[in-house]
């Protein structure tokens, strides 16, 4: 397969809904998007049906090469939570993170979102450089503050995770 930033050229990757036979396709991307903390198949299997309107699958070339797992918050419909977002080795550098965010945004399931979340442990610096650059396209201001913290929540077994959240200005809409 050649390299997706030679693939752009021509055609773009499809970004779109998951369907429930796309889980094990993102089961194997995650694996391998190292630092993710990989789910069960079945947990993806769910993303994909239950949550769907709120997930993005990037494909090129018939093949996965990206997936956004996120959710509204069910107690705050204005926070969209986003879960992972992985990127395959193959659709690095080309802004493909950021395609896949701002196509969700602009989804219908979003309509009233104004906030978006997600945690990243300090370590994960492709996950803090993808939701800045989000943010700074959004003009967007940012807060993060320790959420899941490594001794309390995680009994040590597991980094911090820092709570990002980005207040959008504006609604982004723009029926997806």
């Amino acid at each position: 397969m050649k390299h997706v930033r030679d693939l752009f050229k021509a055609p773009s990757p499809v970004l779109r809904v998951p369907e429930g036979e796309d889980g094990a396709d993102i089961w194997e991307l995650v694996r391998a998007c190292k630092p993710l903390d990989e789910n069960s198949m079945y947990c993806n299997l769910l993303q994909c049906d239950h949550f769907r309107d709120t997930c993005v699958v990037a494909e090129l070339d018939g093949k996965v090469v990206g997936w956004v797992s996120a959710y509204v918050l069910p107690h705050d419909p204005q926070t969209l939570f986003v879960w992972q977002v992985a990127v395959s080795s193959d659709a690095r550098g080309c802004g493909l993170g950021s395609l896949m965010l701002n196509h969700l945004v602009g989804r219908k399931a979003c309509k009233g979102v104004s906030r978006v979340q997600t945690t990243i442990t300090s370590d994960n610096q492709a996950s803090w450089s993808l939701f800045r650059r989000f943010a700074g396209q959004h003009d967007a201001k940012v807060d993060v503050q320790a959420y899941f913290t490594q001794a309390l929540h995680f009994r040590e077994r597991h980094e911090t995770e820092h709570m990002m959240t980005i207040e959008l200005e504006e609604q982004v809409q723009k029926a997806a």
